[in-house]
C-alpha cells in the first residue's frame, strides 16, 4: 500500500512536467505512511522535483567527466557508474561523502580524484585550446625564421582545426545551458572533442620536434598549464638508497593558492618518501618519510627561480637555497632514515599510491626545468654555479636532466628552456 500511494504522489508531481514535453524523465517513488497525508506529501514534493532531476543529471555528468580524464583508471569509472546506477534504481539522491585526506584536507571517498563540475571542465577545455594556440604562435615565429612553407601550411591547418574546436565548445556550452543535450549525446560530443585534441597535440608535437633537434639534450623545460589530475612527467629511473641528497631545479609559477607539487617520490608502503609541495595557503614543504620541514621560499611570482634542497640522514640536517643564496636550514628532519630505493619519481603530481592516486588540488601548475639529483650535499659554491648557469655547473650524478630520461603524459609539454639563456 505505501508503494501504491507513492506512485500516486509521483503522478501528481510529474504529470504537469510530462505534459510540457520535458522528454525523458526518471520516476522517483516516494513512500507515504498509512496515516500520512498524501496531499501534504504532494505539496511538499512539488518544489523539489526539478532539484531531484538536476541532481541526477549532475551525478551523470560527474561520471562522464571521469571518462574524459582518467583513461588509466577504468576501475574507478566502473565503480562510479555502478554507484550511480544503484542511486537511480533505489531513488536515493545524495552527494558522495567526504573523508579526510593527508594533512587534514577533505577528499572524495569515491576515489582519489577531485571531480570538477561541468563549468570547470569546459573552462579547462578552453584553457587547453589556448595552450595549443600559444604553441602554434611559437611555431609561427620559428617558421618565419626558417622560411618553411610546409611548416606554415601545417600551422594554418592546425589553426583552423582549433577554431573549429572552439566553436564546438561554445555550441556545447549553449546546449548545456538550454538543456538540449542528453547524457549520451554529450558523451559522444565530448569524445569527438577529446579525439581532436589528442590529434592536435600530436601534430603540434611533431612540428615542435624540428626545433628540439637543434638544441642540447638538457635545454628544455616542462610546462603544466592546468591544475589537473592527468598531466605529469615520469622519470624513467628510480632513486637508489641515499643517506644524503641535493635536489635542484629551475621553477616558474604564479598559481594560487599554492603552486602544487613539483615532484614526488613514492616507494612500496610509503607514498610520501620524498615530496616537495606547496598546497593551499601553506608554505612550501619538503617531506621525507612523512616528516615535514617548512621551506622559506618566495617564488610564486611568475618569474624563473632556482631552488635547491640538501639533506643528510645524520641528524636530519637540511638546507634550502633560492637563486643561489641559502635562505634557511634546520635539523631533525627524518634523522637516520635513508631514502629507500625502487620507487617511482613523478614531476608535477603528488602520489597517494605508488605511481598514481593523483589529486588535481595538489597538481603543479607552471614550468619546471633542470631537475637534478645528487647523492651528496652540494657546497654553497656549487649551488651558486647552478643558479647562475655557470658553464662549469655539473649535472646530477643520480638523476641528470635530459629529454631521454623523462616521459610526459596527459598534455604536459616540452619546450626550449629560457632562463639560462636570459642570464647568459
Amino acid at each position: 500500500l505505501p508503494v501504491l500511494l507513492g506512485l500516486l504522489v509521483l503522478l501528481v508531481l510529474l504529470g504537469p512536467a510530462l505534459g510540457q514535453g520535458l522528454g525523458q524523465t526518471r520516476f522517483v517513488c516516494t513512500s507515504v505512511p498509512l496515516d500520512g497525508d498524501v496531499c501534504a506529501a504532494s505539496a511538499l514534493g512539488t518544489g523539489s522535483a526539478e532539484e531531484l532531476k538536476g541532481t541526477v543529471l549532475q551525478l551523470r555528468e560527474t561520471v562522464l567527466q571521469q571518462k574524459e580524464t582518467i583513461m588509466n583508471q577504468k576501475e574507478t569509472i566502473r565503480e562510479l557508474t555502478a554507484k550511480l546506477g544503484r542511486c537511480e534504481s533505489q531513488s536515493v539522491l545524495e552527494l558522495p561523502g567526504e573523508g579526510k585526506g593527508r594533512k587534514g584536507f577533505s577528499k572524495n571517498t569515491m576515489g582519489d580524484l577531485s571531480r570538477p563540475p561541468a563549468a570547470e571542465t569546459l573552462s579547462q577545455l578552453g584553457q587547453t585550446l589556448q595552450s595549443l594556440k600559444t604553441r602554434l604562435e611559437n611555431l609561427e615565429q620559428f617558421s618565419r625564421m626558417n622560411s618553411s612553407s610546409q611548416t606554415n601550411n601545417l600551422k594554418d591547418i592546425l589553426q583552423n582545426k582549433i577554431d573549429d574546436l572552439e566553436k564546438q565548445v561554445l555550441s556545447r556550452v549553449n546546449s548545456l545551458e538550454e538543456g538540449k543535450l542528453s547524457p549520451r549525446n554529450e558523451s559522444e560530443e565530448r569524445g569527438k572533442i577529446e579525439s581532436t585534441l589528442t590529434s592536435l597535440h600530436q601534430r603540434i608535437s611533431d612540428l615542435e620536434k624540428g626545433q628540439k633537434d637543434n638544441r642540447p639534450p638538457d635545454r628544455f623545460q616542462l610546462t603544466f598549464p592546468l591544475r589537473t589530475n592527468y598531466m605529469y612527467a615520469k622519470v624513467k629511473k628510480s632513486l637508489p638508497e641515499m643517506y644524503a641528497f641535493s635536489i635542484c631545479m629551475w621553477i616558474k609559477s604564479n598559481a594560487s593558492p599554492g603552486m602544487g607539487t613539483p615532484f614526488s617520490y613514492a616507494v612500496p608502503g610509503q607514498a610520501n618518501e620524498l615530496v616537495l609541495i606547496e598546497w593551499g595557503n601553506n608554505p612550501m614543504e619538503i617531506l621525507i618519510n612523512d616528516k615535514v620541514a617548512k621551506l622559506p621560499f618566495v617564488i610564486n611570482d611568475g618569474k624563473w627561480h632556482h631552488i635547491c634542497v640538501t639533506w643528510t640522514t645524520r641528524d636530519g640536517v637540511w638546507e634550502a637555497y633560492q637563486d643561489g643564496t641559502q635562505t634557511g636550514n634546520g635539523e631533525n628532519l627524518a634523522p637516520y632514515h635513508p631514502i629507500k630505493p625502487q620507487g617511482v619519481l613523478v614531476l608535477g603530481q603528488e602520489q597517494d599510491t605508488l605511481g598514481g592516486g593523483f589529486d588535481a588540488t595538489q597538481a603543479f601548475v607552471g614550468e619546471l626545468a633542470h631537475f637534478n639529483v645528487w647523492d651528496r650535499k652540494l657546497s654553497p659554491g656549487e649551488v651558486y654555479g647552478l643558479a647562475t648557469c655557470s658553464s662549469k655547473a655539473q649535472a646530477g650524478n643520480v638523476i641528470a636532466w635530459a629529454e631521454a630520461n623523462i616521459d610526459i603524459y596527459g598534455g604536459a609539454t616540452k619546450w626550449t628552456f629560457e632562463a639560462c639563456r636570459q642570464l647568459n
